[in-house]
């Protein structure tokens, strides 16, 4: 029974590195050419754009307001986890007590992570960036644009409800470049 039990475990061996000989062999990276880059088939090819600095300036005072009020409900929500978790902790509470904490606790993480995903998502949609407060069932949304309009409010709200079908109320506001 032994020797069944090792011949099994040798085959199952030979065959792993078979597969993972073949995987590296048939899977080989072309090797990264970065002289190509520099040559002047490339160079022919690129074109320069001027931007302005007022939109640069604009879009750095508005991501710089962004932060500013992402640190604000980041401190808030960090000193009301904190309170929690200290209420959790204490054996001043009864169990239900201390469970509602938890649920609280995990609701918060809940929200800062849907935040995260729906500013990622609105980015995707093509925003340089985008700030998103859940509070209760209410999305609060800003976003930095050269243009609003409805369509592409709805475009974004379509998206927020689409990912989080919780959000009830989606407010948008747009802030120009």
């Amino acid at each position: 029974m032994n020797i069944k039990k090792r011949s099994v475990w040798f085959l199952t061996l030979i065959s792993l590195a078979a597969v993972v000989t073949v995987f590296y062999l048939s899977d080989r990276p072309s090797p990264f050419d970065g002289i190509a880059l520099f040559s002047n088939d490339t160079l022919e090819d690129v074109e320069l754009v001027e931007t302005s600095s007022t939109n640069e300036e604009s879009f750095a005072a508005n991501s710089n307001a962004f932060e500013e009020m992402r640190m604000e409900v980041l401190e808030k929500r960090s000193q009301l986890r904190e309170t929690l978790t200290t209420k959790v902790g204490s054996n001043d509470f009864t169990a239900e007590q201390k469970d509602e904490a938890f649920n609280q606790i995990e609701e918060l993480v809940k929200i800062d992570s849907t935040e995260a995903m729906l500013e990622l998502i609105i980015k995707s949609l093509g925003y340089d960036d985008a700030l998103v407060r859940i509070e209760d069932n209410d999305v609060l949304i800003d976003v930095v644009a050269n243009e609003q309009s409805t369509k592409k409010a709805s475009d974004i709200i379509y998206a927020v409800k689409r990912e989080w079908p919780q959000a009830y109320n989606v407010e948008v506001k747009f802030n120009g470049l």
